[in-house]
């Protein structure tokens, strides 16, 4: 038996289209890899994958104590109703009722005064009257006049002394730390901090 097989004469060509065909069915497999990715990521942000579902796992298999409990209670109509006791809001009644605790024992405290004898810090229904405190700013308004005062008359100097450069830069040198000063006095929390106090 012969068999006769037609050989092509350029072999320079062969190669080449060997080198092209693999470069385009990797391109073609990267295109196709990359739509499937697109077909992935558009799959999960339409909502096709399956939903998450409630399940029930009992606090026993879990581990873990349950973060809140239902329980079947009946109303003040005599219907039936679910309760859902949220731990969260037991741990706020515990810790209130700690805290009324603790305020009770210190109003307890506060009231034994020297001797156990009750302090005159407020009226009471035996007819003890009320201690008052008074917070006097006087002393503190009499310095914030002061320096208002101390600051029109430098303000008058500086307009009285127009030509001499020098005494006009060391009065406004002055006043700048007059409002300075009178700033941080000026306002309410300064009064405070500094009123006498009297009984």
């Amino acid at each position: 038996m012969i068999m006769v097989m037609q050989v092509n004469g350029n072999y320079d060509h062969s190669g080449t289209d060997y080198a092209e065909r693999v470069k385009e069915k990797q391109a073609t497999e990267r295109a196709e890899q990359t739509k499937e990715a697109e077909k992935a990521a558009e799959g999960k942000s339409s909502g096709k994958l399956s939903q998450p579902q409630d399940e029930y796992i009992s606090s026993e298999k879990s581990g873990k104590k349950p973060t809140g409990l239902y329980r079947v209670e009946q109303d003040g109509n005599g219907n039936r109703r679910i309760y859902f006791d949220d731990p969260k809001t037991a741990q706020e009644k515990a810790v209130h009722a700690e805290g009324r605790e603790a305020l009770k024992a210190k109003e307890d405290r506060s009231r034994e005064g020297k001797n156990g004898k009750d302090p005159k810090v407020s009226g009471n229904s035996q007819g003890e009257p009320e201690e008052k405190c008074v917070a006097n700013t006087d002393k503190v308004d009499r310095e914030i006049k002061k320096l208002k005062e101390k600051k029109r008359q430098l303000e008058q100097q500086i307009q009285s002394a127009s030509g001499d450069e020098k005494k006009i830069r060391e009065l406004e040198k002055k006043l700048a730390q007059v409002e300075n000063e009178l700033s941080q006095k000026d306002n309410d929390t300064y009064r405070r901090q500094h009123a006498s106090v009297s009984e």
